[in-house]
């Protein structure tokens, strides 16, 4: 399981003006603010940023200027996996070493939802232990309580970061990851298509480069 919220897209105007810098073209830029604050292409600037991308990363170095800010919540197994992408992406975590503790831990704090039917009995024993122990550690603070709950989550435990990325990453993720055997990355390219002008700036087919 993966879910996606609090998405904030920035940047868009200066990372244009930006890309016009290398032919001092500004006064052809004809992009604009709309009432209700969000940036909107003109027709010359989505000329020249589609041409721009399709070019190549060397020249579609204005991408990397607009910025992506989302909370993620997925499970631990995905998130091994997100973190190839540390390069230009900054996130900050929920604590499990300070929070794990904190409220009682079921079943819903963890992906286990293509679990085959016969696993589901073990599961929920696993979820028993790890909540008991947790009961235990709340009351006598006992640190070796707290190791065993640290060492027994599994990496199906769900964990929520506020992510901050730009575009170059979001189309590195795409083409790398849209065909990916974990589900999660299918539901995370899902909402990279629904960014404001993705199709022409981030989940265009490789050809078109």
């Amino acid at each position: 399981m993966l879910t996606v919220s609090n998405t904030s897209v920035m940047n868009f105007e200066n990372a244009m003006r930006g890309a016009r810098n290398p032919l001092s073209s500004w006064a052809r830029s004809d992009s604009y603010t709309d009432e209700t604050g969000a940036f909107v292409f003109g027709e010359a600037d989505l000329s020249l940023a589609r041409r721009l991308c399709r070019a190549g990363s060397d020249h579609r170095k204005f991408i990397r200027q607009i910025f992506v800010s989302a909370d993620i919540c997925a499970p631990l197994y995905w998130w091994k996996e997100f973190d190839t992408y540390k390069v230009g992406t900054v996130a900050n975590s929920t604590s499990t070493m300070h929070r794990i503790h904190a409220a009682p831990i079921t079943a819903a704090d963890f992906s286990a939802e293509r679990l085959l039917p016969e696993c589901v009995p073990a599961f929920e024993r696993y979820v028993a232990v790890i909540e008991d122990l947790r009961l235990r550690f709340v009351e006598t603070k006992d640190k070796a309580l707290w190791d065993s709950i640290i060492q027994l989550l599994p990496s199906s435990y769900n964990q929520l970061r506020t992510v901050t990325m730009n575009y170059e990453n979001l189309a590195g993720m795409y083409r790398a990851r849209r065909s990916h055997k974990l589900a999660e990355w299918h539901t995370l390219c899902a909402w990279i298509e629904t960014l404001p002008y993705a199709a022409d700036l981030i989940t265009f087919s490789p050809e078109q480069e």
